[in-house]
């Protein structure tokens, strides 16, 4: 697996599949609301454990899939995302159209649980990605310097089932595996590919990647913060943010996206017969009520118009450009959460999922993600939760964005930069034991909004961090005077994040990351 972080330099490209579960379409929807500053490659449905089109050929039935000629997930929100593009583009000019979106659609591995014998659409657009990248050479520039895109990172998404991606590099096995250069190629593949995902939603990962593929960089990115327990792990000051009220003032009103969302009680179901599982589309019927219909009551009933699920979020969060750089290092955290080495397994990084998807066992290790809050405390998930707030503010205001025609009427996010005092860049600096530095931010807003500074230490961040938190005086005008922990030792590095907040409605953040790298003494 990589042994360092990738460059910040090289944005990633970015490949979603995905199978048609409710939290699907609302991951999907928020999604195309970042469209402008996420390099898309390919939208791709995929099967998995739990959704599936069936193969009447080999006598499998569908399981929890739409109803024939229904419009699918993906087409449904860019359906949406067609109606307010234009509005978009006034807020910020890089949202692509409606047609470009729809030029990377395609079906993917689906006719049941582990299909990778068949060469779909959705395997082949992501075979040529891996192909091309595997035949570019590191460093690659083309016109005027820039890096090749097959020289750049891939994330390929698995929001349900992975094995689109798992024919994908079965089919540029089988082409490229026969070239005496073939070790070369595969490491190139290995060296700039994430494969992140909720859970493992096939068997493919485990019965041809890990086996056929060692050293990919798989992120497991579960986390019960965006799932359908959200309200299990959510800091109770955030709880607000999933009720009824707040989901629809700030969701559900907002146009077409919004009218699109699922959300408790809206009358909706995913599949195209009875499904027992699917009961949040109904109002009005207790749990017993429910139960005597039918249905398996495993997620606690909600108010109508209440957040249902988002479980595919922290798959595309942790590559939003918000100046966190978390997608260039699993360990650094930020909005997609942070995910530390698997206890079992060499090439994944988890979020330690403390729950269990049905049919998936429970993990017997304790948990392995930890973040303290100021208090010391260490809430449930709060390497998660802790960016909670922030997301929500976003998602509102790209909302409300998208109904909003002129620029000057909506809040927009801040710019925080950081300078080192040389007038370079200050984001990574070497420190020594004992040593005080002296870290000074700025922040301009768009629209003219106060920008509140703070500075905080992330001492959990990172692949070796120094166990012990550095102090830090902030004077909350962006200038910071970090103390480097005298027990820090050469190899380790601190964290020390400024997030900067403004004043509009609703408040937007944006962050930098400091990492001081702690060197030897002398």
């Amino acid at each position: 697996m990589r042994k360092e972080a990738f460059p910040r330099t090289d944005w990633p490209r970015v490949v979603v599949t995905t199978d048609p579960e409710l939290d699907d379409l609302n991951s999907m929807i928020r999604l195309l609301t970042h469209a402008a500053e996420i390099d898309l490659c390919g939208l791709v449905y995929a099967g998995s454990r739990f959704h599936y089109t069936g193969d009447p050929a080999r006598g499998i039935a569908p399981h929890r899939w739409p109803a024939p000629g229904a419009r699918l997930h993906i087409d449904e929100a860019i359906d949406a995302y067609a109606r307010v593009e234009d509005t978009l583009r006034v807020h910020d000019p890089r949202f692509p159209t409606a047609a470009h979106l729809r030029s990377l659609v395609r079906m993917g591995n689906v006719a049941t649980e582990g299909e990778m014998d068949e060469i779909t659409p959705g395997s082949t657009l992501i075979a040529d990605l891996l192909r091309e990248t595997a035949l570019t050479p590191d460093g690659a520039t083309g016109a005027g310097g820039a890096l090749l895109d097959a020289a750049r990172p891939l994330f390929i998404q698995a929001w349900g089932g992975i094995s689109t991606l798992a024919r994908a590099l079965r089919t540029v096995e089988e082409e490229l595996g026969g070239r005496a250069d073939w070790p070369v190629l595969k490491q190139r593949v290995l060296d700039r590919v994430v494969l992140s995902s909720f859970g493992e939603q096939d068997s493919t990962l485990a019965s041809y990647i890990r086996p056929c593929w060692p050293g990919l960089e798989h992120r497991e990115v579960a986390t019960r913060t965006w799932g359908y327990t959200t309200r299990d792990v959510l800091l109770p000051a955030d709880l607000e943010l999933v009720g009824a009220q707040w989901t629809r003032e700030h969701i559900s009103s907002r146009g077409p996206l919004g009218a699109a969302y699922r959300v408790w009680g809206d009358g909706r179901r995913m599949a195209a017969d009875f499904d027992a599982e699917d009961y949040f589309g109904e109002s009005g019927k207790t749990e017993a009520q429910l139960r005597e219909e039918g249905y398996q009551v495993w997620c606690p009933v909600q108010e109508p118009g209440a957040f249902i699920s988002e479980g595919d979020t922290s798959n595309f969060t942790l590559l939003i450009p918000n100046g966190l750089h978390s997608w260039e290092d699993a360990t650094f955290g930020g909005w997609g959460g942070r995910q530390v080495p698997h206890p079992e397994l060499p090439d994944t990084l988890t979020s330690d999922m403390r729950f269990t998807l049905p049919g998936l066992p429970q993990p017997d290790y304790p948990p392995l993600v930890v973040d303290h809050a100021a208090d010391g405390s260490a809430p449930p998930e709060y390497h998660m939760t802790r960016w909670w707030r922030a997301l929500q503010n976003e998602f509102a205001a790209r909302l409300a964005w998208s109904v909003t025609p002129r620029y000057e009427d909506a809040n927009h996010p801040p710019a925080v930069v950081v300078e080192h005092p040389d007038g370079g860049s200050g984001l990574v600096r070497s420190v020594r034991p004992g040593e005080v530095v002296t870290l000074t931010a700025t922040a301009t807003d768009p629209d003219g909004d106060h920008v509140l500074l703070r500075w905080w230490a992330y001492p959990e961040a990172g692949p070796n961090p120094c166990p012990t938190p550095p102090r830090i005086r902030d004077d909350g005008a962006g200038n910071a005077v970090v103390t480097v922990p005298a027990e820090a030792r050469p190899g380790q590095a601190i964290h020390v994040i400024v997030e900067g907040t403004d004043t509009g409605t609703p408040p937007l953040t944006r962050y930098q990351r400091v990492v001081l790298d702690v060197v030897d003494a002398a």
